[in-house]
């Protein structure tokens, strides 16, 4: 009870408008001279939670996605999808897909998925004849798959909070994230037929010089985990080679990457990981302050003394972090709770790899949650469509993203399977 009586107070202070960073200080910190007496060290309990060599990787990750977007390469990476599905009924929104698959593991991020990949294609599948709510629930639903197929600045996070190796949470993202791609693949082959090219059409480009001109974006990812699976690079490594190839394939191969926009991109991913850290550091305070009123224990207490089964608690969990995920956003969400389930992972014998691939669907279905999910504001910020519209638009793909994790939950060899053949876990 104690932890949900703070986490309203947590969320209350945000709908007045408090940013996420100081109301993460001031609660605990109000707490604790009111139950305490005092207030904590600051400095170590903030240093000691930001002095992790892992956290470099996050940066490092939103850098290379902001090199490879504003290298202008992702059009290539459409180009090549659509030159290969247009024939397909549906193909066009199919190609979306695919596009969304390739870049969420150049990015890692769902938001820049969809914003990226929506300017391009949604224009197009309208075009095509696609129903305007089926572009739009295309590219929002697309999108999510940005934080569930390495890399993913989510799961290196969650790998950092909870000592998980990165590792084996990347590669159990990747049957999952290809499952979700494919359900939503035949999603749009069944429901959008009527999408064929229009009469005025050029000719096709040829598959072959579409792929040939896609191919170096293609291999970025394949660079970045193979590095790591390999050995040849911790997740902190892999995340700055990562960069560097991008910059060159913008640079050296594209050459459409100029010094004005690397130098953007820094910026860009400067702010981004700047207010990340904040975050981070006013969660570590939060996090101290759970743990000095034992909150941790009298939740896990609580699932024991509740006979809860381990399916019953990550059905309840998967319900609170879809809430969660509708007022905050995913790296918060994971440094608030993490800290106080982890006893009762241990206690039910749940293994930390398979539910973090559960919360990050989780997280999926919470960035595209009417009313004001931060996806389905990219797609109206691209279309100006009625926000009314464009929710309706997403209703499909979180029936789809809940049978998913449902599919996770009866089948937890679904995520593990792949990290035990590449020999991670038992």
């Amino acid at each position: 009870m104690s932890f949900l009586v703070l986490m309203a107070a947590l969320i209350g202070l945000l709908y007045l408008g408090l940013p996420m960073f100081a109301a993460l200080f001031l609660l605990p910190l109000a707490v604790l001279l009111w139950v305490e007496g005092g207030i904590p060290a600051l400095g170590e309990i903030v240093i000691g939670n930001l002095n992790g060599y892992l956290l470099v990787a996050i940066p490092l990750f939103m850098l290379m996605a902001h090199v490879m977007v504003r290298g202008r390469v992702v059009n290539d990476l459409y180009g090549a999808a659509f030159a290969m599905l247009r024939g397909v009924r549906g193909g066009v929104g199919i190609a979306t897909v695919l596009a969304c698959t390739v870049f969420a593991a150049i990015c890692g991020s769902s938001v820049a998925t969809a914003l990226t990949i929506g300017k391009i294609a949604i224009p197009q599948m309208l075009r095509y004849g696609m129903s305007r709510q089926g572009a739009f629930g295309v590219v929002a639903g697309g999108g999510t798959l940005g934080i569930l197929i390495p890399p993913s600045a989510p799961m290196v996070l969650y790998a950092f909070v909870t000592e998980t190796s990165v590792g084996a949470l990347f590669l159990a993202g990747v049957v999952p994230g290809l499952m979700m791609a494919l359900v939503f693949a035949v999603y749009i082959f069944l429901t959008e037929g009527r999408a064929v090219a229009p009469a005025d059409e050029p000719p096709p480009e040829r598959v072959g010089t579409s792929l040939r001109r896609a191919g170096w974006s293609m291999t970025l990812p394949v660079f970045v985990l193979g590095g790591i699976y390999m050995g040849v690079f911790t997740a902190t490594e892999a995340a700055g080679a990562g960069t560097l190839y991008a910059i060159a394939i913008g640079a050296i191969v594209y050459r459409t990457l100029t010094w004005r926009d690397l130098w953007d991109g820094v910026g860009d991913a400067t702010r981004t990981s700047a207010m990340l850290l904040m975050i981070i550091a006013g969660a570590a305070v939060y996090g101290y302050m759970l743990t000095k009123l034992r909150i941790p224990q009298e939740l896990a207490a609580l699932v024991t003394e509740m006979g809860l089964s381990r399916t019953g608690f990550l059905v309840a969990m998967m319900v609170l972090l879809f809430v969660l995920g509708l007022v905050l956003e995913s790296f918060s969400i994971i440094l608030l709770t993490m800290p106080a389930i982890l006893p009762s992972l241990a206690a039910l014998g749940i293994d930390k790899v398979w539910y973090g691939v559960l919360l990050t669907v989780s997280l999926e279905m919470a960035l595209i949650s009417p009313p004001v999910a931060m996806n389905l504001v990219v797609i109206k910020a691209i279309t100006g469509a009625p926000l009314a519209e464009v929710n309706r638009s997403i209703i499909p793909y979180m029936l789809m993203l809940a049978a998913g994790t449902a599919l996770l939950i009866a089948f937890p060899g679904i995520a593990l399977w792949l990290p035990r053949m590449a020999g991670y876990g038992g």
